[in-house]
């Protein structure tokens, strides 16, 4: 028995109850644990309390059939993103097993079931997910402990890791470090500039807004304040706006010469703004709510935003919060941006 099949959780969705019943019995031999339901609609109700490893789904059901089942997790429930759904089907068309692909399906086994491929074919996905997996929680472990204070060389060489620009300001508001991609940006576009002096917009009404909001930064950073602003700089000549999210990095007692007092982070028009909540839930474990908390943070919303866009009581808020800050090990809330905003984007294909 393999230590991956010890633990996974597999939700079979059948409704003739000799074949779900054969079918559990098979996996629970091979060391599963299940959960079964006869029908499409039983099978949300399940998942409403569950989060399986794998889901094993009949497509021909009264009511519910596998294809709603499959549409209903792939639309409307991004906690599930990354979990494999095989279709169980007496079906072998090649238009039937394309349908079911473009819904999100990962595999089709064919009635009648061979227990033995069914076997091989779910060890195979769960053991996939399980790659990623421990891929994610790597990567992750390495940039929070880089990130466990910015002003750390690691941190550095974390920021060098990420597709997002980034630049961290001293207390004179000069630059102390500038990522590779950030190097990048400032080559390739007429907008943005960055020298010894600090980092600057070439557009003179974007400029004022950034040097305003890189000195209030600085500020309050110094007087040991916590902040995180977005702002957008006008692209000269050109559609689209770059976005920079300013993070303050308070300072505790006499800040050394040279030490981070505030964090940029760059995004140009041809990356993604937003950052899919799915896979925040994934590579944190957030509810939904804490992964809509955390996406409108790193749009650079304020608190009082976040609030109102979510329609919750600033308390309520306060709450997701704590967790948000449990889940992701920082403690404050530039950290927090930071990690949301480096964790998508160091896991990416090369």
């Amino acid at each position: 028995m393999s230590r991956t099949a010890d633990r996974a959780l597999i939700l079979v969705v059948e409704d003739e109850k000799a074949l779900r019943n054969d079918i559990v019995e098979e996996l629970q031999e091979a060391g599963y644990r299940t959960l079964a339901a006869c029908s499409g609609d039983e099978a949300l109700d399940l998942l409403t309390s569950a989060s399986p490893d794998l889901l094993l789904c009949d497509i021909t059901m009264p009511g519910l059939d596998g294809y709603g089942v499959l549409h209903e997790i792939r639309s409307m429930r991004p906690e599930l993103f990354a979990v494999p759904f095989v279709f169980l089907t007496a079906m072998s068309e090649p238009s039937e097993m394309i349908r079911g692909k473009l819904l999100g399906a990962d595999d089709y086994l064919v009635k009648p079931v061979d227990y033995d491929l069914m076997l091989a074919t779910i060890a195979a996905r769960v053991r996939q997910v399980d790659r990623i997996r421990n891929q994610h929680e790597s990567e992750i472990t390495a940039l929070r402990e880089a990130l466990s204070g910015l002003s750390s060389t690691g941190a550095e060489a974390a920021l060098n890791l990420i597709t997002l620009g980034a630049v961290l300001l001293d207390g004179a508001a000069k630059p102390v470090h500038c990522n590779h991609a950030a190097k990048r940006m400032v080559a390739n576009t007429d907008t943005i500039a960055l020298d010894q002096d600090g980092f600057f917009s070439t557009d003179p009404l974007s400029n004022r807004d950034l040097k305003r909001a890189i000195g209030d930064a600085v500020g309050l950073a110094k007087n040991g304040k916590e902040n995180v602003v977005g702002i957008n700089l006008q692209q000269s000549g050109e559609t689209g706006v770059i976005s920079v999210v300013l993070c303050s990095l308070p300072q505790s007692g006499e800040a050394q010469e040279g030490s981070p007092h505030v964090a940029l982070f760059i995004s140009t028009p041809d990356q993604k703004r937003q950052i899919p909540e799915a896979l925040l839930m994934e590579i944190f474990d957030l509810t939904p709510t804490e992964a809509r908390v955390a996406g409108s943070l790193a749009r650079g919303n304020r608190s009082a935003d976040v609030a109102k866009e979510l329609g919750v009581t600033q308390t309520t808020l306060s709450f997701h919060l704590r967790n948000l800050f449990q889940k992701t090990g920082t403690n404050r809330q530039a950290d927090l941006i930071a990690l949301i905003l480096a964790g998508p984007m160091m896991i990416r294909s090369e």
